[in-house]
């Protein structure tokens, strides 16, 4: 996958891609704030390292994990839920650098959901081989307000399902800078990510980072 399979010829914009009523890909939205989005995401993971989280049914996340924000969503025994403080350090999660929240709402203004600001960033890496199942986002309170989506790093395949586990997925390839966005009727469809292949990109290394943005409180 490259770059050039979305860019936009006649407007030098990026693309615009809608899934369904509700959720759109804006390819290439992140680009111009690449570097910033980067330096953000250290200065996290600095104060609140990275981990691999059990599910409720202990078995490990290959997805390594962080999050900013005023909440922070975890996994564990007691099950899946947002919290205040991150279970490692008992702190406060790591404030949301203006960077991020600027973007997630500029990309949710974009994709027609105005006034997002969103209190929780999910700070998600993938390295090779790592997946993310079909699965819902159902731990907010208030499911009018959308999901923004960050890719960054190494390419991915996002797949894009209907309101039930086992609707046929649509596959999605994500490039770095790319932003899908979802909500209203599409708020609580199925969604995952398949097997991150090996490589390596240029800024990010060999991973691929993923900046979930959601207003969780």
């Amino acid at each position: 996958m490259t770059r050039d399979l979305f860019a936009d010829a006649t407007q030098g914009s990026p693309l615009r891609e809608d899934l369904c009523p509700g959720a759109v890909v804006l390819r290439g939205f992140a680009l111009a704030k690449e570097t910033h989005l980067l330096a953000s995401i250290n200065e996290i993971t600095a104060a609140a390292m990275f981990r691999h989280m059990l599910t409720p049914g202990g078995f490990r996340m290959s997805v390594a994990m962080t999050n900013c924000g005023g909440y922070g969503w975890v996994t564990d025994g007691k099950g899946y839920r947002y919290a205040t403080t991150d279970p490692l350090s008992d702190q406060p999660w790591p404030a949301m650098p203006d960077v991020l929240l600027q973007l997630a709402s500029a990309a949710a203004k974009d994709a027609g959901f105005a006034d997002f600001t969103p209190d929780a960033c999910l700070v998600n890496r993938y390295e090779a081989g790592a997946r993310m199942s079909l699965h819902q986002d159902r731990n907010e309170r208030d499911f009018t307000q959308p999901i923004v989506s960050v890719s960054l790093g190494l390419p991915a395949i996002f797949i894009f399902g209907g309101m039930r586990r086992n609707d046929k997925p649509v596959r999605v390839p994500l490039l770095h800078g790319d932003v899908v966005v979802w909500g209203g009727p599409a708020r609580l469809r199925y969604h995952g990510v398949l097997a991150l292949k090996p490589g390596r990109h240029a800024l990010a290394g060999e991973c691929r980072i993923n900046l979930t943005f959601r207003r969780a409180g």
